[in-house]
């Protein structure tokens, strides 16, 4: 059974830092990409982040290039998302999904976790 649980998430003020952890666990973790997605309130999914398995590709929306870093470390099936100076369009609901991109999330709970919210206010 494949389990995904995003943790980290609170709230913190402009220009703060958080850090965000997916622990992983029923499937091969090294074998897959893996991707992190946001909701915002009253807004629809947005693809933040993907990693690849091995050789560490990485990609990043726009928004966040130069202040979040996702990493992985297959040996703890967990995945990252270090996110720095943040702002406040930066709250949502953060996700962890196996899988590259933003397809993968609306494959259902065995693709993606229940989120943690990140609230950016001062």
């Amino acid at each position: 059974e494949v389990h995904i649980v995003e943790y980290g998430g609170g709230m913190v003020q402009p220009g703060g830092s958080l850090r965000l952890s997916c622990a992983a666990s029923g499937f091969t973790f090294g074998d897959y990409d893996m991707t992190w997605v946001r909701q915002a309130p009253g807004k629809g999914p947005e693809w933040v982040s993907s990693i690849s398995p091995s050789d560490g590709t990485t990609d990043y929306t726009a928004s966040v290039k130069g202040r979040f870093t996702i990493s992985r470390d297959n040996a703890k099936n967990t995945l990252y998302l270090q996110m720095n100076s943040l702002k406040p369009e930066d709250t949502a609901l953060y996700s962890c999904v196996r899988g590259w991109g933003l397809s993968s999330y609306y494959r259902g709970q065995d693709y993606r976790g229940q989120g943690t919210q990140v609230t950016v206010s001062s």
